[in-house]
């Protein structure tokens, strides 16, 4: 896309009402810009139907609760508000964008039980994710920073805080040239990319890191039923970096990058191998049907 996302046509839903795009706005004064008070999906539809809808909208309201935030929606209103605003823009294939936040009010230190909760919604088209690397596999870094302990951050929930050293990471992944970096967990375990799960190959098995302090996404969740369902044995356990060696082939997921096969993670090399292009190509057929 060109230019800023804050210029595009079209409508936002915000707190139930359908707005012009670029009067889409906040105060300076909101919470969540000064203490990340917000959670997030990210969603995809195709043909007019979003893939696991429900399971987002239900996963926004837990995210809320995780950071002591209401969400003053029901699972049925943020449902109707999503398919509203792709209507709204014209949008059969879209990438479906819920925020919710702690908005302006009578609290601006840390605390903000007295500021109201809000909601938006935003849809535009998004191609993919990673650009051809989707065809010819991804070039990750290695992330210097690492997922934090599940002490430290409710890491359960899709908050927009999380992300901050996702973002950073990222930024140095790029300036290398590659698509993104992959991270360690808190022990140095292997964890996620900055916004997708990780899988990988090795003689014909699967194995992919344990969620026990990363969001376990709803497209990890929907890949290891379809490995399943091929009787293919997959192993959700640590995943030590000197592993990463001796695998074969090696694959990302998450709703912004659907399936997207991996042949570089620093040093590492992989094949963009059957296994890999079977899961890639039966999700796209998945989320079609």
């Amino acid at each position: 896309m060109a230019g800023s996302y804050a210029e595009l046509d079209g409508k936002i839903w915000i707190d139930g009402t359908l707005v012009d795009w670029k009067d889409a706005n906040v105060h300076l004064l909101t919470h969540a810009m000064h203490y990340a008070s917000a959670v997030f999906e990210g969603e995809r539809a195709y043909s007019g139907k979003i893939f696991e809808s429900r399971r987002h909208s239900k996963r926004l309201i837990a995210s809320g609760r995780a950071l002591d935030m209401e969400i003053p929606y029901s699972i049925d209103e943020i449902e109707a508000a999503k398919y509203e605003t792709m209507k709204a823009n014209g949008l059969d294939d879209a990438y479906v964008r819920v925020l919710a936040w702690r908005g302006a009010g009578e609290d601006m230190g840390v605390s903000s039980a007295r500021n109201p909760v809000r909601m938006a919604v935003a849809t535009w088209a998004w191609g993919n994710y990673y650009g051809d690397a989707k065809m010819k596999g991804a070039k990750l870094d290695i992330a210097r920073w690492k997922r934090p302990s599940p002490e430290t951050a409710p890491y359960t929930a899709k908050a927009a805080g999380l992300y901050m050293i996702c973002t950073m990471s990222k930024h140095a992944a790029e300036a290398k040239g590659c698509s993104d970096a992959m991270m360690f967990d808190y022990r140095g375990y292997v964890a996620e990319a900055t916004g997708a799960n990780i899988f990988f190959v090795k003689n014909g098995e699967v194995h992919t890191p344990d969620p026990d302090c990363f969001l376990n996404g709803i497209t990890r969740q929907t890949v290891l039923g379809m490995l399943r369902d091929r009787g293919i044995k997959v192993h959700e356990r640590h995943i030590m970096p000197e592993e990463l060696e001796g695998f074969e082939q090696c694959w990302l997921t998450g709703t912004a990058a659907e399936v997207t096969p991996v042949g570089q993670i620093g040093d590492y090399n992989f094949e963009v191998g059957e296994l890999t292009r079977d899961i890639a190509e039966s999700y796209e057929k998945l989320v079609r049907t």
